[in-house]
């Protein structure tokens, strides 16, 4: 894609075969490259290659390569390494169509090559920003210590890399360590830690001196929560002591230019204070969740040695259906992007399973036609979730828009409050106006408050949470108020995501009516801050369902908050006819079925009450063909003979009722003049109708 861009990229792989480094001058030649006739390579590890010297020089084709120049090749797993042993003939030369390829089965020792090929920069994705800031506060003092020398000031001690799990705080370190030809020394928690007095210390102290004799070195702390948590929290002698011991390593280590400390948590407060502070890790820098350019970035790190089919690949600079997948994969870290593509090439696989003897060497053409489709993204997508709400009760519900019938005004209304704001941010950036942070939905039950929730979560691709109401409640104090932090929390390391809260009235009653220990007041509390407090609730949405709009806390329903009350009502003629349509698909009815009639014998019944007739009128129906003992294989055969008739509807209306009597409807209709802001009947031009009696 560069060609005749008047572009030269250099990757990991050719700065590493140069001997440069990023911001390095170099000088470019010129090179006269010939066609290889013959090309002999040695692994740098154990390597089953199916297909073998044939699959690699489809890899490398046009590709050139000189003699003792070790390359990287990418496949669907991980990246392989090779020393070009020998050319023929000698000089640059580029791999053509007629090149033989010769594979060593020797395993060159990748301890004695001169700066083997491991993590670069160029296999971490979407994390520029944070690799710039890295960069800075690590390589500068390693390769110019003169430059702070001049400025008069130490150089930085430590860097703090903080933020959820699976977003590439270890590959930083890696990347970074391989890319300043930087000893690298990883310490983990556990290791450190003995049952011997004293010997927790000691294991400590001999890493750093080991770094400081070994210098230029970057140790790398994993999960330094685990050794170094608040010493006012933990029980043991041995963690305060270990921590006290890291404080004079990093403070005592006295011109330490040569050795950098880079430490890696997800849990940054509870880390103890004094590490924090100047002259320990004197920059903290969060690895967030990654935007979609960022996802894209990471699949397309993560696909490079995939065979992708034509539609994924995209043509020159377009991404093609790559870029649909990164908009679908809200909340996902590069750690959830790397398990989807392996997924999805699991799945590819498996297509090609059947055609395989496992017992023989697989043809080279059979893995020639091996590749991954869209479709093997969608089967992925099934078994792969955000790991920040893997704690929680997370589902993308199997709802559409198709799936509720009539109520088309509330159904444009909640589209323009969560699809608009997820879909067309920059328009809404263009106005400066901030969408909607929460919906309240309230109304008779049955009317369809929670498939509405549901089809909005499925329909804007949105990470949907569920929380039912009473689940919050905890006998213990403080454990109700911190299930709402969690939620939002995790809500909000995973956005654009909804939270809906079935049955709100439960958990967010009127404060000081209630006789219970003051829980639920705590938790309105709660919510009240966490929706509209001093953080902003970003991509965010708050649904609320009710039938007691009266009884939820007046606080939670003010603009900030539920800024859209919405009023859902019993369906109207046409609405019932949709509904009716919805439930009765795929059933064998009879021809004199009048789906208009229905709708209007079922005047004042909900959207549950219909689906109870349906099913009630099905049951009738069978009911006439099955006769009490009769075997499984005699009603095989009268299967085709069973439909639902017209008076099976009319057994059916007798026995279901429905739910919400007239002077109940009247009652709801009292509470929408008082609460709707936005009430919604089954089309727009009632709904003005209704507004302006309200108003």
């Amino acid at each position: 894609e560069d060609r005749g861009n008047d572009l030269i990229r250099i990757d990991g792989n050719i700065r590493n075969n140069a001997g440069t480094s990023l911001d390095d001058k170099v000088n470019i030649k010129k090179a006269e490259a010939k066609e290889a006739k013959r090309v002999t390579l040695a692994p740098t590890q154990a390597i089953r290659l199916v297909g073998g010297a044939q699959y690699i020089h489809r890899l490398l084709e046009g590709r050139p390569i000189s003699k003792a120049q070790q390359i990287r090749v990418e496949t669907v797993s991980n990246p392989l390494n090779f020393v070009v042993l020998s050319t023929t003939p000698t000089g640059p030369v580029f791999v053509g169509k007629s090149t033989i390829i010769n594979l060593k089965d020797e395993i060159v020792d990748e301890s004695k090559l001169k700066g083997s090929p491991k993590t670069t920069y160029e296999d971490i994705g979407g994390l520029r920003r944070e690799i710039e800031l890295v960069r800075e506060m690590i390589e500068l003092p390693l390769r110019h210590p003169e430059l702070f020398q001049k400025l008069g000031i130490d150089p930085p001690k430590g860097v703090l890399l903080h933020g959820p799990p699976g977003t590439g705080k270890t590959l930083i370190a890696k990347a970074v360590a391989n890319e300043t030809d930087a000893n690298f020394v990883s310490i983990s928690g556990p290791e450190i830690m003995s049952k011997y007095y004293g010997e927790s210390e000691k294991h400590l102290r001999d890493m750093f001196d080991e770094a400081e004799k070994n210098a230029p070195t970057i140790i790398f702390i994993d999960e330094i929560d685990s050794i170094a948590p608040k010493r006012g929290e933990v029980t043991g002698e041995v963690e305060r002591r270990v921590v006290a011991q890291l404080l004079s390593l990093m403070d005592g280590l006295k011109g330490r230019g040569e050795v950098i400390v880079i430490a890696a948590t997800n849990r940054p407060n509870a880390i103890d204070e004094a590490l924090r502070r100047g002259g320990r890790f004197d920059r903290e820098i969060e690895i967030g969740i990654p935007d979609m350019n960022g996802r894209l970035e990471i699949l397309q790190v993560h696909t490079r040695g995939m065979p992708l089919s034509p539609e994924l690949n995209g043509e020159g600079n377009d991404a093609g259906e790559l870029k649909r997948i990164a908009e679908r994969t809200h909340g996902f870290v590069g750690a959830d992007m790397s398990s989807l593509c392996k997924e999805a090439a699991m799945h590819a696989l498996r297509r090609f399973l059947p055609e395989i003897n496992m017992d023989e060497e697989i043809p080279a053409e059979f893995i020639e036609k091996l590749e991954v489709t869209h479709k093997d993204f969608d089967e992925a997508f099934k078994n792969i979730e955000p790991s920040a709400l893997r704690e929680v009760f997370f589902e993308v519900p199997q709802v559409r828009w198709t799936d509720v019938g009539g109520l088309d005004a509330i159904k444009q209304e909640l589209v323009e409050a969560v699809e608009w704001p997820l879909k067309y941010p920059e328009a809404f950036e263009a106005i400066n106006t901030k969408p909607p942070k929460g919906i309240m939905l309230f109304g008779p039950p049955g009317t369809g408050k929670t498939m509405l929730a549901k089809a909005v979560a499925n329909e804007s691709e949105a990470n949907f949470i569920s929380i039912k109401g009473p689940e919050m409640l905890s006998k213990y104090v403080g454990e109700s108020e911190k299930a709402v932090r969690e939620t939002f929390r995790k809500a909000k390391q995973a956005s654009p995501a909804i939270i809906f809260f079935d049955e709100v009235d439960s958990i967010a009653p009127i404060r000081g009516i209630s006789s219970d220990s003051h829980v639920t007041e705590r938790v309105i509390s709660q919510m009240l801050t966490e929706m509209d407090g001093m953080e902003e609730l970003k991509d965010v949405l708050v649904i609320a369902a009710t039938n007691r709009p009266d009884m939820v806390d007046s606080a939670l329903l003010r603009p900030g908050r539920l800024d859209r009350l919405i009023y859902v009502t019993p369906p109207c003629a046409d609405a019932r006819k949709e509904i009716f349509e919805i439930h009765l698909d795929g059933k064998p009815l009879d021809n004199k079925v009048d789906l208009g009639e229905l709708a209007r014998m079922t005047d004042g019944y909900v959207g549950s009450d219909i689906e109870a007739i349906c099913r009630e009128a099905s049951i009738m129906a069978l009911r006439e063909k099955i006769t009490p003992g009769m075997d499984r294989e005699e009603a095989k055969k009268i299967k085709d003979s069973i439909v639902i008739t017209m008076d099976n509807f009319d057994s059916a209306m007798t026995r279901v009722k429905p739910t919400t009597s007239s002077g109940k409807l009247q009652d709801y209709e009292k509470l929408a003049s008082e609460f709707a802001r936005y009430a919604t009947v089954g089309s727009k031009d009632e709904t003005e109708e209704k507004y302006k009696i309200y108003a």
